[in-house]
Order: C-alpha cells, then sequence, then structure tokens
C-alpha cells in the first residue's frame, strides 16, 4: 500500500507538461526518477533517525514499535558499548552451536539505528538450525572454521542454494527466507553476524513447530509433514 500510495502521489504531473510532450526521452527520465523515489520508501527496512541517538530505556513504561527513548543528557558512553561478544559462548548443548546476541535488548545504543550482530560459535559437527529473521537480511563473516552454509528460497520452486565457507569468506542470507549453518571443519568455528535491523527476531524451525505453548495439533503435523502421530509426539517431546 505504501508504495502504491508513493506512486499514485508522485506520479501528479509536478514534471514540467511541456519538456514530457515535446521529449521522449524527457518522459523516460520523469518515469525513472518516479520509480526511483517509489522504490526507496517501499524497500525501507526501519525508518531513519530522527535526531543523533535514541539509546533504549529499558525501564519505561511507554509503549512503541521499538523502545523508548533515554534522557540524552544522561547517555554516556557505556550506552554504546558492549563487550559481550569476546569469548565463547556455551556449546555445550545438543545443537552444538551457541549464538551470543548484540541486539537492541544486550546493546540499548542500537535502537532506532536499524542494525544488530551476533557471534556464532561451532564445535565440529554444530549447527546452528534452520531458522529465519523476519525484519532483517544477515551477512555472516567467518573468522575461524569451515562452515556449510545455505538457505532455500520460496515457495513454490524451494531451491536450496548452498556453498562452503573458509576464513575470511561472507555469505549473505536474504531477509525471511530459511537458513543454517554447519561446521564441516575438524575445529572450532566462530562468525560475525551483521543485520540490517536492531531487532531482527529469530524463529528457529524446529522450536516453533514443535515447541510451541500450548503444543500445535498432532493432527495437523502430522498431515503437514505426512509422519505418524507417534512420530509427532516423540518430536514434540524434545522441545
Amino acid at each position: 500500500m505504501v508504495s502504491l500510495f508513493s506512486f499514485h502521489y508522485i506520479s501528479r504531473p509536478t514534471f514540467p507538461l511541456f519538456l514530457t510532450q515535446f521529449n521522449p526521452m524527457a518522459r523516460v527520465f520523469s518515469s525513472l526518477v518516479i520509480l526511483a523515489l517509489v522504490f526507496y520508501v517501499a524497500m525501507a527496512s526501519e525508518p531513519s533517525p530522527l535526531q543523533d541517538f535514541c539509546v533504549a530505556d529499558m525501564n519505561s513504561q511507554v509503549l512503541v514499535n521499538g523502545f523508548a527513548c533515554k534522557d540524552p543528557s544522561l547517555v554516556q558512553a557505556d550506552d554504546f558499548y558492549f563487550d559481550g561478544l569476546r569469548t565463547m559462548g556455551n556449546t555445550s548443548n545438543p545443537v552444538g552451536s551457541k549464538v551470543t546476541r548484540a541486539f537492541v535488548q544486550e546493546f540499548p545504543g542500537l535502537n532506532t539505528l536499524g542494525i544488530s550482530m551476533a557471534r556464532i560459535d561451532y564445535v565440529p559437527g554444530g549447527v546452528n538450525p534452520p531458522h529465519i529473521h523476519p525484519r532483517a537480511t544477515e551477512a555472516l563473516t567467518l573468522l575461524e572454521g569451515t562452515l556449510e552454509v545455505g538457505f532455500v528460497t520460496s515457495n513454490p520452486e524451494n531451491r536450496f542454494i548452498t556453498t562452503v565457507l573458509h576464513k575470511g569468506d561472507v555469505f549473505v542470507f536474504p531477509k525471511g527466507l530459511v537458513h543454517f549453518q554447519r561446521n564441516i571443519g575438524k575445529t572450532n568455528a566462530r562468525v560475525i553476524s551483521s543485520l540490517n535491523s536492531q531487532n531482527p527476531g529469530i524463529v528457529t524451525i524446529a522450536n516453533v513447530t514443535f515447541g510451541s505453548k500450548p503444543d500445535i495439533s498432532m493432527d495437523v503435523l502430522a498431515k503437514a509433514f505426512q509422519m505418524n502421530k507417534d512420530v509427532i509426539a516423540n518430536l514434540q517431546s524434545k522441545f
């Protein structure tokens, strides 16, 4: 709706009519300008800041789409500093990986800035299970190790796009698509993930499917996955 409204509004005859009537190239140019403006609005991920910063006030009772601003006069350097990515995360879990987030909840200085980061550690064979980020595209930079990475395109193609990363490589996971990483090396692996949202969200497919509260009906899951209900019950017991 935003793009349609923008096109309707911008397409009013603001470009000099005498040029578009007598110069075909001017008409083409004006159309390109309009399309550029429309797509700029339609493709925007988060609103542009209207001030220097808006450090999140985690104690505020004000409910907004994001977090209310801390009083600027109380802002200190520590609000823009985060040391949580220094150390390896605890990978002693069933999947053999650990995501250490630097989202706005952990790093209030990111509020309204449209960026966040994470560190991900993997033991050999460790997997960051298939998941999506509903509000962000992710750029993954491999610092140590060897990773298999991939994502799946949307229906109906469901094309699996995958490759192997080595130290220093970067791979991009487009916004909203199911993706994963797996350590296929013999040593630990470590990455830095950069995301274009202060709060990208994480929806891990297995967790939300088999670990919802309350459970999704076994009838629904059995038909969706074409499995016996006993198998579904066993999967639900693990989450």
